[in-house]
């Protein structure tokens, strides 16, 4: 029984690095009271309320951070990489957009199977800002 818990917890844990793209941000309000049942939707749910700044094209920041079985976070989120630029001013705005954004998606309105899955597990979403005029 623990070899199957091991294995889910595994595959969960992919699924939480591979899933995390900003691509399904548009399928998503941000704020939308909708219960959140997969963690596409979970991150599409954070993505929809990010406003990259302008000039950021490329930049990257990927978080780590907890959620409680109620959306609520756990501690405070860190950053685990990025890849900025030369501007120490633009690279604070994106890092602020990033954080901001985790920030007004926040509770999140998890399904109570989806709050049970993740509770406690570690989450990497990674923000990159498309190219100017890229969806």
């Amino acid at each position: 029984m623990k070899t199957r818990s091991a294995i889910g917890a595994a595959v969960l844990a992919l699924a939480v690095v591979a899933g995390a793209t900003q691509a399904g941000a548009q399928e998503r309000a941000c704020r939308s009271p909708e219960p959140i049942n997969t963690i596409d939707e979970m991150f599409s749910a954070i993505f929809a309320c990010w406003e990259p700044p302008p000039g950021s094209a490329g930049m990257t920041l990927t978080l780590q951070f907890s959620l409680r079985r109620n959306g609520t976070l756990i501690g405070k989120p860190r950053a685990t990489y990025s890849h900025l630029g030369n501007d120490g001013q633009l690279n604070r705005l994106f890092v602020a957009s990033v954080l901001k954004a985790l920030d007004r998606a926040l509770p999140m309105p998890l399904s109570n199977s989806m709050g049970g899955a993740i509770a406690g597990r570690t989450l990497f979403p990674r923000f990159t800002a498309a190219a100017e005029g890229r969806s």
